[in-house]
């Protein structure tokens, strides 16, 4: 069973759920990056989603697949929230998890390229988008670090 209580949620709160291996092989720069440390996709992928979180106010929530005995969370509750699955689940799972836990609740947006995984959690009640739909929420953001 999936524990999730230690995702840290705010009443009235927009959420951005990401499935982050599936966007990091969606994206041919994170991919890049992948192919010569796994740990730097990871590391650019969160870096971009805090920027989204710090400009929008939308609470960002990226969840990878892991290879640990159990669930493990990284983050302070101000930050982006990292999750990663444990040996023999898949991210897939948490994040359809937290859409049919959280869905009703809150208005939450699920990145994923996965479309089957997309359809379960339009189910629960979330709204799914694709990888360069992301990349398009990303983008202003982009431009305006990059004038800083």
């Amino acid at each position: 069973m999936i524990h999730v209580q230690k995702l840290v949620m705010s009443q009235h709160a927009r959420y951005l759920i990401v499935d982050g291996h599936s966007i990091i092989f969606a994206w041919p720069e994170l991919r890049r990056l992948h192919t010569q440390r796994s740990s730097l996709a990871r590391e650019a992928l969160v870096k971009r989603l805090r920027d989204y979180q710090d400009w929008t106010g939308v609470r960002v929530v990226v969840v990878f697949d892991g290879k640990g005995r159990k669930i493990e969370t990284t983050s302070d509750p101000t930050d982006v929230q990292v999750f990663y699955s444990r040996t023999g689940q898949t991210a897939d799972a948490i994040v359809e998890r937290l859409a049919s836990k959280y869905a009703k609740r809150f208005e939450l947006v699920v990145a994923t390229s996965d479309s089957m995984e997309g359809e379960t959690v339009e189910a629960c009640g979330a709204e799914w988008i694709s990888p360069e739909a992301l990349r398009g929420l990303l983008e202003p953001l982009d431009r305006k670090t990059l004038k800083r």
